[in-house]
């Protein structure tokens, strides 16, 4: 699993984080993936900060993104070689490195030339400032192309997309596309946006991201009736199995075909911890169908499902 910082330097103050970094690598965890864009540049600053003092750099593989828009100008932000490596120079100097582990295109921009784009990947890996490179929140057809032109010297190695019981969207187009061209997922909001812990099936509770000026349109998303449903279905896994409703959803998304880690974005110390207890739950096959029943989506021309 790999420990999102999407709060962090807005939400999550330096305390909180140091808390939740050193939880993380004392259980295994290495992967810690951010962005240029979160919190307006303070989530990498505050990753940079801990980086070093708490955990040994070696000991971490960090993840970033560029190609959102951070700051007005031209090279404020799109994909074009200008904003990508003016973003990179700007992302090293906040994660207080002198290299990304991973380096992701947080968006397709189609206002630029998609050979300008991967110009520019090649030049940060030969640089040695980035290691390895992917991208994110890429249609199907996007990450096919992007995946197919970056084949030398440099090949995309990643793709970060939403990925929950209740959006499964990527399965009909960027799942095959990923697992054609070799590249592993990523998950964000593995937890339905928090809403697959079960927590808002009542109300929404005070301390929630649900109840956050920031945050709550983004959790609206998904409370649905639809999403009741499913919520309802892994209440019920939990229930049989023993364990919690925030452990079975991510043991979901964890061993779906392709999937390379989930990213945790834990509001608290605490939940992190629940949601790395997940790592020791494996579901029954009888469970995993009945969850995958309840979330099915619909498949049609021309990405039916063979069989």
């Amino acid at each position: 699993m790999a420990l999102g910082t999407l709060s962090w330097g807005a939400e999550t103050d330096a305390d909180e984080a140091a808390s939740q970094l050193v939880a993380f690598v004392d259980a295994g965890g290495t992967l810690v993936n951010t962005a240029n864009v979160d919190g307006e540049g303070e989530s990498e600053r505050l990753l940079g900060s801990l980086i070093g003092d708490l955990v040994p750099r070696s000991q971490i593989v960090l993840a970033t993104k560029a190609a959102a828009r951070a700051t007005d100008g031209p090279f404020g932000g799109g994909a074009s070689r200008g904003a990508l490596l003016a973003a990179l120079d700007n992302s090293l100097r906040r994660l207080e490195t002198e290299h990304i582990d991973l380096w992701q295109l947080h968006a397709w921009d189609p206002a630029t030339p998609i050979e300008e784009t991967l110009a520019a990947l090649d030049t940060a890996v030969q640089s040695g400032k980035v290691r390895y490179v992917g991208v994110s929140n890429y249609a199907g057809w996007q990450l096919a192309t992007a995946a197919s032109a970056q084949r030398q010297p440099v090949r995309l190695v990643s793709a970060e997309m939403e990925y929950s019981l209740l959006e499964r969207g990527i399965e009909r187009e960027v799942v095959p596309a990923a697992e054609h061209h070799g590249l592993g997922l990523l998950c964000w909001a593995p937890l339905g946006r928090g809403v697959l812990t079960g927590k808002y099936r009542s109300g929404t509770p005070a301390d929630s991201r649900g109840a956050s000026a920031r945050y709550a349109p983004y959790v609206e998303h998904h409370r649905t009736e639809r999403a009741a449903r499913i919520v309802q279905a892994v209440v019920t896994a939990a229930d049989g199995l023993g364990t919690s409703p925030l452990a079975v959803a991510l043991a979901w998304v964890r061993d779906r075909p392709g999937v390379a880690a989930p990213v945790l974005g834990a509001r608290d110390t605490g939940q992190l911890t629940g949601c790395l207890a997940a790592e020791e739950l494996t579901l029954p096959p009888a469970i995993r169908a009945a969850l995958d029943d309840v979330s099915d989506i619909e498949f049609g021309y021309p990405e039916q499902r063979l069989g």
